[in-house]
């Protein structure tokens, strides 16, 4: 990873302007910036205003920064109030995770670098959730904006989603150094039963028990999962 990751975070006295309803994130949705900002200056901005303008994350060539948590919408898709339906036409305000990728108005070497940044944090967030490309949204996909304005414009929208899907594929040393270990049987009976109940309970989507099932889940996996897990039962209370 090339990139740092900090939080900071959107104060909860403003979640009545950026970010009011609870969200149950089932898309990514990405974005190119209009300016040449870094991502630090992009999130004290919209941090700052008053505006019904939000988003989730910014990415530029040396960090990641989450403003908002995932558990929250944010206003980054122009489709309006929306619907929590997946089958919905307008839910990318309701139901996805914005990201921003910066330096996007000039491109050059910062640009490159921030959407490779992008690229690696998107299929990092995609393992997390046990989700496949699929689930990787354009601004336009929502509400027909031309945005990610440069990535359009250069037509490389179908090779962003394979260098995810590429970075997503396990490195060598990731297959046999971060695979699950168990002590003993009855450990990894547990750890299955405790995500089959999330399953169950719909916390979280089958895949993720297929992928502990077929041996490819890892240590990592795993860890993001239980956060995802403690998050959407809290949610739920």
């Amino acid at each position: 990873m090339t990139y740092t990751f900090r939080q900071i975070l959107l104060p909860p006295t403003k979640y009545p302007i950026k970010a009011p309803y609870i969200m149950f994130p089932q898309f990514i949705t990405v974005h190119n910036t209009a300016n040449d900002a870094p991502a630090a200056n992009e999130i004290a901005y919209m941090l700052s205003n008053n505006n019904q303008v939000s988003y989730h994350v910014a990415v530029d060539d040396k960090e990641v920064i989450q403003a908002i948590p995932f558990n929250r919408n944010a206003w980054h898709c122009g489709d309006g109030g929306g619907s929590t339906d997946p089958n919905a036409l307008t839910k990318g305000n309701r139901l996805s995770i914005g990201v921003e990728i910066c330096y996007s108005k000039s491109g050059g070497a910062c640009y490159v670098a921030a959407e490779e940044n992008a690229v690696q944090y998107i299929a990092k967030l995609l393992k997390q959730y046990g989700w496949g490309v699929d689930r990787v949204k354009k601004h336009q996909d929502w509400n027909g904006k031309y945005c990610p304005h440069r990535i359009l414009s250069e037509e490389r929208w179908n090779s962003f989603l394979n260098r995810i899907e590429e970075a997503m594929k396990p490195k060598e040393t990731e297959k046999d150094d971060d695979k699950m270990q168990f002590t003993n049987e009855t450990t990894k009976a547990a750890v299955r039963d405790y995500i089959k109940q999330a399953v169950d309970k719909k916390l979280i989507e089958k895949s993720w028990l297929d992928k502990f099932d077929n041996g490819t889940m890892t240590t990592g996996d795993y860890e993001g999962l239980k956060l995802i897990i403690a998050q959407r039962e809290n949610n739920k209370k």
